[in-house]
């Protein structure tokens, strides 16, 4: 159930979402490219929202915020979600960033460190080679009519609108064809909060390539789960199979509510 719903006034307006209760931080998610709230977030949101308040939020042309006149960039998704945080006064919040989301969250806590108090980069490339073979030309290829139909539909439940879907389409592929560079090696370095770096063994993004991630971000812990992109957290690509995000989740809470300094990346890698 939805608590409270809105959009920020800065910039291009973000659609926004509170869930849930409890004394906890509170939890940012951030989604993946071609999602909306319901279809990254939809399982893993009743998981938690007993425990804590949860703010979700949709970016540029997706879901039921507009496609703005411009490009998508990661920086810009970052800056606009952290005007959204000043607005709503959530304070420092833990953030969990999926795909897309997860290089809008890194740079997130680059940029606007006092926003973020941990961070959960969860299956997000930070350099181009990071991606499986193949990928790349995949992506290149790709029409709107190779966005698999659950997506489509997701979309077009929210925003009532088929064309938004498929605006929401062009600029993710844009946005990684040509708006993606590698994130430098100094804003890894720069980011302060507590991170736990996420992925699956059978992911888009190269476990090594999380690895060398959770290497440059200063003692950032990393865990590689059993899964595919995406179903471990609960998202759309679980097929309604509960098993990966249940097999996740402790790790997940573990990582949130630890107190600081606690557990070690070995601690994470060896029970993964």
């Amino acid at each position: 159930m939805t608590d409270e719903r809105g959009y920020s006034s800065a910039g291009l307006p973000l659609y926004y979402e509170w869930h849930g209760k409890g004394d906890r931080h509170p939890l940012l998610l951030i989604h993946g490219g071609g999602s909306t709230i319901e279809s990254n977030w939809g399982r893993l949101i009743p998981a938690l929202d007993g425990t804590r308040r949860i703010l979700a939020v949709e970016l540029q042309g997706h879901g039921r915020t507009g496609s703005g006149d411009g490009p998508a960039s990661f920086e810009g998704s970052a800056d606009g979600v952290a005007a959204l945080l000043d607005e709503v006064t959530a304070g420092p919040v833990d953030v969990l960033g999926f795909s897309n989301g997860g290089q809008v969250s890194i740079q997130l806590a680059a940029r606007h460190p006092q926003a973020v108090r941990r961070l959960v980069t969860a299956s997000a490339p930070f350099r181009r080679d990071g991606m499986i073979d193949g990928f790349w030309d995949m992506m290149a290829a790709g029409t709107y009519a190779d966005l698999p139909a659950p997506y489509r539909e997701a979309d077009i439940a929210v925003s009532g609108d088929p064309a938004h879907a498929e605006r929401m389409f062009h600029l993710d592929r844009e946005q990684m064809l040509t708006g993606f560079e590698d994130f430098p090696d100094g804003l890894l370095a720069s980011i302060a909060a507590p991170t736990l770096v996420i992925g699956a063994d059978r992911d888009v993004v190269r476990r090594e390539h999380l690895v060398e991630l959770a290497s440059l971000i200063p003692d950032a812990r990393l865990l590689i789960v059993p899964g595919n992109h995406g179903d471990y957290l609960g998202e759309l690509a679980a097929a309604g199979d509960p098993g990966p995000l249940a097999r996740t989740l402790p790790f997940l809470v573990d990582f949130l509510d630890a107190l600081p300094g606690r557990g070690t990346a070995a601690q994470y890698t060896s029970r993964a």
